[in-house]
């Protein structure tokens, strides 16, 4: 059986960080992600996924995410149910967060949430369109390295080759192949 969902899109709100009686902790969101189409006016919708994150990742989640933040997250689906103060059966479906990555950097995310902070129909999905074929990255982006002579490195590797121009030459035998 697989049970996978991968999805990147922006937080619709702060997550919402609280601890269990075991003290573990667990961080709920909704992460607002575009559709591949437009409907008849031309404008892009989104779905708004619930999400939750549990444990330590969870207080890494909370701690480096905002409303607006754009993230991919991987994880499965999961439907439970409870019953509320009314006695009716209430089914709930959301996505139980294995791994997240951040898709900006920090600054780009500062710059994001001060465009829309005074923003009342604040729609992080519809925001985040432009971004739809490029998920937030500029292309010629690296890591910040302490040692400057590595940074322009990758910045020279962004190629998609690993080798290319890495001053070393790799030697590898066939009985070094897996297959």
């Amino acid at each position: 059986m697989i049970n996978r969902a991968v999805l990147v899109g922006r937080l619709t709100r702060d997550p919402d960080l609280k601890y269990t009686a075991s003290g573990a902790a667990v961080a709920s969101f909704t992460l607002a992600v575009n559709r591949q189409f437009t409907n008849r006016q031309g404008e892009r919708e989104a779905d708004f996924i619930n999400c939750v994150i549990w444990r330590k990742p969870a207080e890494n989640f909370a701690n480096f995410t905002h409303k607006g933040s754009l993230v991919g997250i991987d994880g499965r689906i999961q439907t439970r149910s409870y019953e509320n103060q009314q006695g009716t059966r209430v089914y709930v479906t959301e996505i139980v967060v294995d791994n997240f990555s951040l898709l900006e950097s920090k600054l780009q995310s500062e710059q994001y949430r001060q465009q829309h902070a005074g923003d009342q129909s604040f729609n992080p999905a519809a925001n985040s369109s432009s971004n739809a074929n490029n998920n937030g990255f500029t292309g010629n982006q690296a890591t910040k390295s302490p040692n400057p002579s590595k940074q322009n490195q990758q910045v020279k590797n962004n190629s998609g080759d690993p080798f290319a121009d890495s001053g070393q030459q790799i030697d590898i035998s066939d009985d070094d192949l897996p297959f």
